[in-house]
């Protein structure tokens, strides 16, 4: 306990002028706390450029936060329930910065199981890598005791004499009884997904809801149908399963909550249905709340999208900095501090000159951290020790491989890890002529009018191979567009930079004001400069190996003295993608 109070003192609240919520909770009958899209950023967000201060609570300040929820649910006399929709892995170094033969995420899970989740679901990027995904099977798994649902995932385990069983990650589905006597059908599904490793299997939405264990799931009428799954509200499948349910129920309540694209969202299906949608990254908890009737009359749902923080926090669960932390929380907070230290996070690669954003700057720029990587990062990086060095090169990559912006001052492992955590090789096909390698970058990103249908089915292939950047850009796109010129912090008071949300359900979802952050649009591929070098010069072609399939089809319709494959790709460097930035540190920021 003295530990405790010892780490708390440190812990001083708020570290920054955070915005307060400008409303209380509506609490209902039936109540749910929702997040998803986690990915391994359970210490929060950390750094003072906004809007990062508005998410800087951690998984321990939320584990007290439940506690403090599920006390005020008890002495409402309602119910309460606490769950998720995946993707757990690759985001920060807490899940990606595990020593030479660990497994992502393994350690970082354990902080998860500690926390009284009702359901979990899973997300695609459990299912990237195959050691992942028997990780999540062998010990994640069991700790859910039958609440972690994957209806549509398999995994091929393998026997002792090697026979090969394909069997669900998770439960296909769950029944189960709530406190107060409710009774919940729940199933978890991920959508279409095709970017997933050898010996993992993903059946598609429309194919699952006609299975007979799928039938015989909903055949019974629950109080309530509570889904959960990596599949966005909007412009996706849950209607599908939505209808399914229908068809059998007509008026039984049903409560979706999905993720995968990283928005506040909300859809209602019809009058007895509420959809959610909460974010990523630890920055958004989603609330669901709703007084279910008996009857064929509309359902009254609030939903609300809370910034996660510890002013946000208190204000709900009506404490103070004395009052809020529980020893439970605590001890969460202090678990994820030593992992952090254990895998040596903050150690120093350099300093940051200025704040560099995926698309709070323009791309190209000095202050867009695309620019940073093509024109500077990697460049700088894959030139070490590479016998090809001298070689002029053009380097093409998609802008979906930064995953968040860096910012200025410390350059830490973490923050590495945190804006790119990929583990992609760089690939390079030689001698190709600069004519033809500088026409690879617009044919990918469908420069032309004649290239629409083209580039309509390669982003919907990116979408189903895991490419959520397209959808969360086009909502901050829309959300800026809503601001307007006039939204900026002069003429805003003291409001701070945030999510402003507009959704199709009633009434406003944001628990917290803010202004619109300012959004520029990038390309979905981007390269570096050509060389200087006239046009018949042979050049490397070097690419990310998560984008090979499409610069060599792309590279077969621009010319027919050879049809290439990628067996004509080779390794251009032993640099690896999350090593990019730290090197580059390492040279340029000391």
């Amino acid at each position: 306990m003295l530990l405790i109070v010892s780490v708390l003192a440190l812990r001083e609240y708020p570290q920054f002028p955070l915005t307060p919520p400008y409303r209380p909770l509506v609490w209902g009958d039936f109540n749910v706390i929702h997040t998803t899209d986690t990915h391994g950023w359970l210490l929060g967000h950390q750094k003072s450029s906004w809007p990062e201060p508005n998410y800087s609570g951690d998984l321990g300040d939320f584990a007290s936060f439940v506690t403090h929820m599920k006390r005020i649910a008890v002495e409402k006399n309602v119910d309460l329930l606490l769950v998720d929709s995946g993707d757990v892995h690759d985001g920060t170094g807490l899940s990606d910065g595990y020593p030479p033969g660990g497994v992502d995420a393994h350690e970082s899970n354990k902080f998860l199981e500690r926390l009284p989740y009702d359901l979990m679901a899973i997300g695609n990027h459990e299912l990237y890598v195959y050691a992942d995904t028997y990780d999540m099977y062998t010990n994640f798994v069991p700790q859910l005791n039958g609440r972690y649902l994957s209806s549509n995932v398999n995994i091929t385990m393998f026997s002792s004499d090697g026979e090969a069983v394909s069997v669900p990650v998770g439960n296909r589905f769950v029944k189960f009884t709530t406190a107060k006597g409710r009774h919940v059908t729940s199933v978890g599904v991920l959508y279409d997904f095709t970017g997933n490793s050898v010996n993992t299997t993903v059946q598609f939405v429309a194919d699952m809801v006609k299975e007979s264990w799928f039938v015989e799931a909903i055949e019974e009428e629950p109080d309530v149908f509570v889904l959960i799954g990596h599949m966005p509200v909007s412009y996706d499948n849950w209607p599908v399963v939505f209808n399914a349910i229908r068809a059998v129920h007509p008026l039984t309540p049903i409560l979706i909550f999905g993720g995968h694209s990283h928005i506040r969202d909300c859809q209602q299906y019809d009058g007895r249905s509420m959809a959610l949608e909460s974010g990523r990254y630890m920055e958004t908890v989603g609330a669901n709340l709703s007084a279910a009737q008996g009857n064929s009359n509309n359902i009254t749902f609030t939903r609300r999208y809370l910034d996660q923080n510890r002013v946000t926090y208190q204000y709900h669960t009506r404490t103070s900095n004395a009052t809020f932390d529980t020893s439970y929380g605590c001890s969460i907070t202090i678990g994820l501090e030593d992992l952090a230290e254990q895998f040596d996070l903050s150690h120093l690669y350099g300093y940051a000159p200025q704040d560099y954003t995926l698309s709070r700057n323009p791309y190209p720029s000095n202050g867009s951290v695309l620019s940073l990587f093509v024109d500077d990062a990697a460049p700088t990086a894959l030139a070490i020790n590479n016998s090809r060095a001298d070689v002029p090169n053009i380097l093409i990559t998609n802008s979906g491989e930064l995953r968040f912006d860096v910012f200025k001052g410390e350059f830490t492992k973490n923050d590495q890890l945190t804006a790119l955590p990929f583990t992609d090789s760089f690939l390079y096909i030689p001698n190709i002529t600069l004519s033809i390698a500088t026409q690879i970058l617009p044919a990918l990103n469908g420069a032309g009018a004649s290239d629409k249908k083209k580039r309509v089915a390669l982003e919907m292939e990116m979408w189903r191979r895991g490419y959520v950047d397209g959808r969360y850009n086009t909502w901050l796109a829309e959300m800026a567009r809503r601001a307007g010129p006039g939204s900026s912090a002069e003429v805003a008071g003291n409001l701070t930079l945030g999510y402003v949300t507009t959704d199709s359900c009633p009434d406003a979802g944001d628990d917290t004001l803010h202004i619109a952050v300012p959004y520029y649009s990038s390309p979905n591929y981007i390269g570096s400069a050509p060389p200087n070098v006239t046009d018949d010069t042979p050049i490397d072609l070097v690419f990310i190996d998560f984008i090979a399939s499409d610069v060599i089809e792309i590279l077969n319709t621009l010319q027919n003295a050879k049809n290439y494959s990628g067996s004509d790709a080779s390794l251009y460097s032993p640099v690896l993608a999350n090593q990019v930035l730290e090197l580059y540190a390492q040279v340029g920021w000391n």
